[in-house]
């Protein structure tokens, strides 16, 4: 019984469908923030948030390499989660169609 509010709230991150977007996208490869913006066509401060949301609790990890902070799932501490995500239609074919590229000055 103790687990269920940790549960309900992780669910609740996923309600939000530019969050449940940004695990989709994450499940197909690693990111920096600058290539989530493009894709999802908002803005960092935005992308920021709910990264830093996904962070927290525990679904999404950071690498930085030189100025460039990368995002990777991570989804060990969160089985449930990764049944949903197993759910989540590829959108790797869409990922692999924009072909972006981390710009100098976006990422930091």
């Amino acid at each position: 019984m103790k687990d269920i509010p940790k549960i309900a709230e992780t669910l609740k991150l996923l309600a939000d469908g530019t969050r449940l977007t940004i695990l989709a996208l994450l499940k197909e490869r690693e990111l920096c923030v600058c290539e989530i913006v493009e894709i999802l066509e908002t803005t960092q401060p935005n992308i920021s948030q709910h990264l830093r949301k996904l962070k927290a609790a525990g679904l999404v990890s950071e690498s930085r390499r030189g100025q460039w902070v990368y995002y990777s799932l991570s989804l060990s501490e969160v089985p449930y989660v990764q049944a949903v995500m197993d759910y989540v239609p590829s959108i790797k074919e869409k990922l692999d169609s924009i072909g972006l590229v981390c710009k100098d000055e976006c990422c930091d």
